[in-house]
């Protein structure tokens, strides 16, 4: 059965940066939110695009020739391939549409790597 699901009251629950939680899913793909602050990894997802979409704050990711400055109500789309390194000098709320596949850190395992995610 739908249920709908309160952003806020989902961040709420989440205390730590950079470890994403699924609050749903739609054709293979997961919708998670996270809390980011601080620096990232540099990776690249070789089989999956990624979205990224700013719910509150300021989330910088550097590519290769540039870097994007996404705003409250902005998204970008990540393609698959791509190298991208996401960072954040104050939290900023992140809600990512992502197949069911993509590993956070993508090819670049470290301690920031998230393996089993938690559902909220």
């Amino acid at each position: 059965m739908p249920q709908k699901v309160n952003l806020q009251e989902k961040f709420d629950l989440i205390q730590e940066y950079w470890s994403p939680k699924i609050v749903g899913e739609l054709n293979n793909q997961q919708v998670k939110l996270a809390k980011f602050k601080g620096e990232f990894v540099r990776h690249t997802h070789e089989h999956e695009d990624e979205l990224f979409l700013v719910v509150e704050g300021v989330l910088f990711i550097e590519l290769e020739d540039q870097t994007l400055e996404l705003n409250s109500g902005e998204f970008v789309v990540i393609p698959k391939g791509v190298e991208h390194k996401p960072y954040a000098p104050e939290e900023v709320k992140v809600m990512l549409f992502e197949p069911a596949t993509t590993l956070n850190t993508g090819d670049a395992d470290s301690e920031m790597t998230v393996r089993d995610l938690d559902r909220i």
